[in-house]
């Protein structure tokens, strides 16, 4: 097993995959319903965006309950993101945004989503291993922690 990264490693780990991954897992709930589903993101302005459509169980359950989980990477290097969620139609995004979205997916989601939904981080945690358990919130209260 590796030795375990600093705080500021992991930092920098997750502002990477932040920018490059390009699929998460986004789990939303009503109040009678759970939902996880994977969708295609982007980290802009320190906000993660994704699309869909008003009538998705996801969107129905932001509607309803802002707060949202949103998990990158696998089992043995996770970071997991808590946020609170809004959304917006997707003919409100910025220039900015649909040019990047564009970019890194090939593909101007106005033409398939009606619905752009902001996460704003307020917890992130990354861990790899059993070892870096300690440690792994990397995000609070919205602010990025720093080693010690």
């Amino acid at each position: 097993m590796a030795a375990p990264r600093s705080v500021d490693q992991r930092v920098v780990d997750t502002r990477q995959r932040l920018d490059h991954d390009v699929d998460a897992w986004v789990a939303t709930t009503s109040h009678d319903r759970p939902w996880l589903i994977p969708l295609s993101f982007l980290w802009h302005e320190d906000r993660l965006l994704f699309a869909t459509n008003a009538n998705s169980p996801t969107a129905v359950n932001i509607g309803l309950v802002r707060r949202v989980r949103v998990a990158l990477g696998t089992v043995r290097d996770v970071v997991i993101i808590d946020g609170d969620a809004d959304l917006a139609p997707s003919a409100t995004l910025s220039s900015a945004e649909v040019e990047a979205y564009t970019t890194k997916h090939n593909s101007d989601l106005r033409t398939w989503a009606d619905t752009v939904i902001y996460v704003a981080p307020w917890r992130v945690q990354a861990w790899r291993e059993e070892n870096e358990i300690a440690g792994r919130t990397i995000m609070r209260t919205g602010v990025w922690v720093s080693s010690p």
